[in-house]
């Protein structure tokens, strides 16, 4: 592939990399960022490596859990032709390092203090052997309930503290003739809902045994039964045409008023926020009743690829970029997420922002902060498949919630 070579102006940190010449190539970055949100987020990125004479090579891949990206990935690879950074969240990143096909950064880590200020949390997902091999961009937190606040304040419903609460809030909004949820029936997108309705139903003690630990008991249980039964309820509470919507689009639904609530994940805040919306005023955000304690988590990170054994000049000051505090901020208030270094001043963010760096530090604190199993942040990719698989077979009808339960432990300890 041929790319343009310009000459760049680096930073300190990149310049600690530089080699004997003195341009640096385009950086070639593979994401599936492609909604109107993340692209306005992405552009922050794009915007700081501009100014230090840095192109970007745009390689956008749709879908927002990123299988898609990944299969994409393994093909470059395969040619031999991996792209300069690649975002990549949870297992997939451990797989690629423990393969030796990430680049080292440790150097660059040290000279930033990397250890310091991400979360230990944060760094177990990107480093392998001790050797940094990727760059956090943000913490998601993927328990959130996003509502129309125009539509709950006209039907008389206050934000839903319980799971009968959300329940009764539901049946009032589908008695007014309403789509009480917004969803798009897409495997990832369903194993989000059921991330928080497992959490909600069986709490965290219940959330880690089966989706970190994989007990066969715990899979199996009642517990679990009664989380597959209020996936029924949710199923039997989105519109008729769900299947295969984009979750932006189903986030739409929120904004326009066509229904009342979304379950996901906080990216899908800017979806608001590039709608013009106001938290608080226009949108409501809230963890998903019965988890308010709780944060179950994702990290986009941008991992990047080994060039011959040394750190490019471009992949340095990604990275750098990446992790400077106010990158952190300005990309974190456009995105929905809050950053992944604990020492930024969180006051330019707005409520919902604000809310959730508070729950995300006392989660950390209190023993509450999980790795999202829907999100690869659990157990490793082929659990998580096999999740998805069972979890969307039965949202579309094809088991009920005592055969899920029982496929649920057979899919998993073949996938172990």
């Amino acid at each position: 592939m041929n790319k343009v070579i310009r000459t760049i102006k680096l930073t300190t940190a990149a310049a600690a990399f530089s080699v004997t010449t003195a341009h640096a190539e385009d950086v070639e970055v593979l994401h599936w960022w492609t909604s109107g949100g993340e692209a306005a987020a992405l552009n922050v990125l794009k915007q700081d490596l501009e100014t230090q004479g840095i192109g970007w090579q745009d390689m956008p891949v749709a879908g927002g859990g990123g299988t898609e990206a990944m299969t994409v990935l393994r093909a470059r690879v395969t040619a031999g032709d991996p792209p300069t950074a690649v975002q990549a969240l949870g297992f997939d990143i451990l797989d690629w390092g423990n393969q030796g096909a990430l680049a080292n950064l440790n150097d660059l880590a040290a000279q930033e203090g990397w250890d310091e200020v991400v979360p230990e949390a944060l760094q177990f997902f990107a480093k392998v052997d001790g050797k940094w091999i990727s760059a956090p961009v943000n913490v998601h937190s993927t328990n959130w309930v996003w509502a129309n606040k125009s539509v709950l304040d006209a039907n008389g419903i206050a934000v839903p503290e319980t799971w009968e609460d959300f329940v009764a809030a539901v049946e009032t909004l589908k008695a007014a003739g309403i789509t009480p949820i917004a969803h798009g029936g897409q495997a990832w997108q369903d194993a989000t809902v059921f991330d928080a309705v497992a959490m909600s139903a069986g709490g965290p003690e219940f959330y880690k045994a089966a989706f970190i630990d994989l007990d066969e008991e715990t899979l199996g249980s009642d517990t679990m039964k009664e989380a597959f039964d209020r996936m029924t309820f949710i199923r039997d509470n989105v519109d008729d045409n769900f299947s295969g919507r984009d979750w932006n689009l189903a986030t739409a639904m929120v904004i326009n008023g066509e229904a009342g609530f979304q379950m996901m994940g906080d990216w899908a805040k800017g979806e608001f926020l590039n709608a013009g919306k106001v938290p608080g005023e226009d949108f409501l955000c809230f963890r998903f009743p019965g988890t308010q304690d709780q944060v179950t988590f994702n990290a986009d990170q941008f991992m990047m690829f080994d060039q011959g054994g040394t750190v490019s000049q471009e992949q340095a000051a990604l990275a750098s970029a990446i992790l400077s505090p106010s990158f952190q901020i300005a990309f974190n208030k456009v995105k929905g997420s809050v950053p992944a270094r604990t020492d930024v001043d969180g006051s330019e963010l707005d409520a919902c922002g604000q809310q959730g760096m508070k729950d995300l530090a006392a989660a950390a604190s209190s023993g509450n902060l999980f790795g999202s199993m829907a999100h690869g942040h659990a157990a490793p990719a082929s659990v998580k498949n096999a999740v998805y698989d069972v979890v969307t077979a039965h949202f579309n009808g094809e088991y009920d919630s005592e055969t899920a339960v029982l496929e649920l432990v057979d899919a998993v300890s073949i996938a172990k």
